[in-house]
């Protein structure tokens, strides 16, 4: 189950079409300073696998500490959509719950990873 999938906010402002590789099952939650205050499961997905479908223009940027991670929410309603990352830049995180059709609860238990002992941190 690879894709594409389709991803959008809550409000429909923004769309993205992934090609997930690894499928779902492979989805984690982070539990970095500030993944761990999200929450969210992300799945994989590579930089050249991601479109962006519609509303590049009403996608907002935050970013933090080494400012190589980015994290892209919706303007209008708020919603973090996905984000690049900073352990392969090459590599984004795709919010779980943003996927169309797709619960997370459905692929509980969801596994961590070790964002407090990040590798660029030592």
């Amino acid at each position: 189950m690879s894709g594409p999938f389709k991803v959008t906010c809550h409000c429909g402002a923004v769309e993205l079409s992934v090609h997930l590789k690894d499928g779902l099952g492979a989805a984690r939650r982070c539990d970095c300073s500030y993944c761990r205050r999200r929450g969210t499961p992300t799945a994989s997905v590579a930089r050249a696998d991601l479109r962006i479908v519609k509303g590049d223009d009403n996608l907002t940027l935050y970013s933090f500490g080494t400012h190589t991670a980015k994290h892209y929410f919706c303007k209008t309603c708020g919603i973090y959509t996905h984000h690049q990352r900073r352990s392969d830049p090459d590599q984004y995180g795709v919010n779980m719950g943003c996927i169309e059709g797709v619960n997370p609860r459905d692929f509980e238990p969801i596994g961590w990873h070790d964002g407090v002992n990040h590798p660029s941190d030592q």
